[in-house]
């Protein structure tokens, strides 16, 4: 059986998430009750979705890049868009909620959200 999801790695992961498009990023632990209830929905919406790139995170195997990432509850979920962060949350997601998230991430305004984030840098300065 093929997959529509991609194994990240500490070597891969930020080539792949400052990629143009979408990019949903499971963290996941092989122990992880509630992550292995969300892996089943996670699956079926890569593949209603070739389009986007989603991809799983061993926290385990990848502990390195976990804590780089600041991963301190898991499942957590992380979507990019064009390289930027536009969403990041602990805890498995309903169909639904994936489905209804992934349309929001789709309806976003690039660059009204790099005008926000280049507003927010200059008021930290």
């Amino acid at each position: 059986m093929s997959t529509s999801t991609t194994d990240l790695t500490m070597t891969d992961f930020e080539e792949t998430v400052t990629a143009d498009g979408i990019t949903l990023v499971d963290f996941w632990a092989e122990w992880c009750g509630p992550c292995k209830a969300f892996a089943p929905v996670f699956e079926q919406t890569a593949a209603e979705n070739p389009d986007v790139t989603f991809a799983k995170v061993d926290t385990e195997a990848e502990q390195q890049l976990s804590g780089a990432l600041g991963i301190m509850s898991i499942p957590t979920l992380m979507i990019f868009r064009d390289g930027i962060r536009v969403f990041s949350q602990p805890g498995a997601l309903p169909k639904t909620a994936l489905d209804d998230l992934l349309r929001q991430v789709r309806e976003l305004d690039m660059d009204e959200v790099r005008r926000s984030i280049a507003e927010q840098a200059n008021s930290d300065a």
